[in-house]
């Protein structure tokens, strides 16, 4: 196995583990969508926005967009649109998450991000966890190979037949 077969099959892994995370995320945020919805007014609540008015906006927008992303993913044309979207979502949550305890001083509060699954306190580690999240995110932007890579790479396959033939 080279190493392009290698980089083809971790693209793959990677494309499809980071849609069934999102669609995971986005499944178990609605089990528990009053919940969720609360944990979201909290945060908002703490960086001065008016939560009543955003908290199911803001709740629905996360899980929206979570979907949007994994959809973006499972479709060949949008794979690398998918994975960045992925990476923007990482690192905006990873981002709120660091402002909240660090610049508010908030207290420790579940975030709700998988829902009831997993217990996380938003904080250091959800940071990280996301910015590690980033690693597949990157591999499937730079690694799925677009349209007009494709097409390019064939143009030149065939001027090199053309070439050999022409030459011999």
């Amino acid at each position: 196995m080279n190493l392009r077969t290698v980089i083809k099959i971790l693209v793959q892994l990677s494309r499809f583990g980071l849609a069934a995370l999102f669609l995971l995320t986005a499944g178990a945020k609605l089990a528990i969508l009053k919940t969720f919805a609360g944990n979201v007014a909290e945060l908002l609540s703490s960086a001065s926005i008016n939560y009543e008015r955003w908290r199911w906006p803001t709740t629905f927008g996360v899980i929206a967009a979570e979907v949007v992303v994994a959809g973006l993913l499972i479709v060949p044309r949008t794979v690398r649109l998918g994975a960045l979207m992925a990476a923007l979502l990482l690192v905006g949550f990873s981002g709120f998450a660091l402002y909240y305890v660090y610049v508010l001083h908030g207290e420790p509060l579940e975030c709700g991000c998988f829902g009831g699954i997993i217990g996380s306190q938003l904080g250091l580690k959800t940071a990280l966890r996301n910015l590690v999240l980033l690693v597949p995110a990157l591999l499937v932007f730079f690694g799925a190979k677009g349209k007009a890579a494709t097409k390019r790479r064939k143009r030149h396959r065939r001027d090199i037949i053309v070439n050999r033939r022409f030459a011999a």
